[in-house]
């Protein structure tokens, strides 16, 4: 069935990618169906005004099913293996009895737009377990490396049962502010070293960070890794952490083997427990929904410039008025914002 072909509206009742409506897709996902899950991330993440209607009355008719999960984001430069931990971070929570979901951000091609997906093939284990779901999406340019929809995917995900959704970012150098402003727990992998390596780490990204952990800390690597956790130690204490009740660890682990994820879990509950009891759990997921509004106002905004052929061309005359010279920033906003009647 072509994907359009089902997007009609009877009755007060929109249909849903496959036949279904969208209160029984809503039963299909809250009942813990993958397939439906997979086209109803498939409908989030499409750029079309319609579809992006289904997709919120579809939220909407799931809302009492979220927001139970630990969401847990982690980032790290790339080469810092990531997702080899999160594969065996992940097999260590499925054999606590916990399902798991993995949001993996894969960077999207800034000439053609496409992505490379791999993160399958890189997650051998959880890729192959039925209790675990793992969803690639192309960051499609977006900034700190978090797809445009991933937001909506982990809602998606928590109502479909994962009590444990895993946001993975790209970790190129991007601000990962958006990652972090969107789950309870946010961990950045560092690799061992000390010296220009710790200087060449980005002051904000650490301000971010609820817990570090320095990775492949195993074999020749544990004597420097034990160094660099002690370097980071230092360095925290120079730094406001983002709750006053929480300072941040410094772990070693190694995601390779599992050395030292049960005391990352083990963090990862004592940081949410503490957030919980302090309030600072509430405070943060409230401040969320504020950017997660402003985030979809300038989404929609956007969607305005460019779903109306006419209007598009004329933002394209104004960009390249622009390059030429013909014309200033200002007065290019002014026309936008006439355009947009705001």
């Amino acid at each position: 069935m072509r994907y359009g072909a089902s997007m009609k509206e009877t009755a007060g009742q929109a249909q849903f990618p496959g036949g279904l409506t969208l209160k029984e897709a809503a039963a299909a996902i809250a009942a813990g169906d993958r397939a439906v899950l997979a086209r109803a991330i498939t409908l989030v993440e499409s750029r079309k005004p319609a579809h992006r209607t289904l997709a919120a009355e579809l939220i909407d008719l799931l809302k009492d099913r979220t927001g139970q999960a630990v969401r847990i984001g982690i980032s790290g430069p790339p080469g810092v293996g990531k997702s080899t931990t999160i594969d065996q971070f992940g097999m260590m929570l499925l054999g606590e009895g916990r399902r798991v979901a993995v949001l993996a951000v894969d960077p999207s091609s800034a000439v053609t737009g496409g992505s490379i997906l791999g993160d399958k093939t890189r997650m051998t284990n959880l890729a192959m377990d039925s209790r675990a779901f793992i969803r690639p999406s192309p960051s499609a340019g977006t900034l700190g490396g978090v797809a445009a929809r991933t937001r909506e995917t982990m809602l998606l995900c928590e109502a479909a049962g994962y009590d444990a959704v895993i946001v993975e970012t790209v970790g190129t150098g991007q601000s990962e502010t958006a990652v972090a402003d969107m789950v309870d727990i946010f961990l950045v992998l560092l690799l061992p070293g000390g010296g220009d390596e710790l200087q060449g780490i980005k002051k904000g990204i650490i301000e971010l960070a609820d817990i570090l952990a320095i990775n492949k800390a195993d074999g020749d690597n544990a004597p420097r890794a034990k160094a660099t956790a002690s370097e980071y130690r230092a360095a925290l204490h120079i730094l406001t952490p983002r709750d006053a009740g929480w300072h941040p660890p410094v772990l070693t682990i190694a995601g390779l083997t599992g050395l030292g994820l049960d005391e990352l879990w083990t963090k990862i509950l004592e940081h949410r427990d503490t957030a919980v009891k302090s309030g600072a759990f509430e405070r943060r997921r409230r401040a969320q929904q504020v950017k997660w509004m402003w985030t979809m106002l300038e989404d929609r905004i956007h969607a305005r410039l460019t779903r109306d052929p006419a209007t598009r061309a004329r933002v394209e005359e104004i960009e390249a008025e622009l390059r030429e010279g013909a014309r200033d920033a200002s007065s290019a906003v002014e026309e936008i914002a006439g355009i947009l009647g705001v």
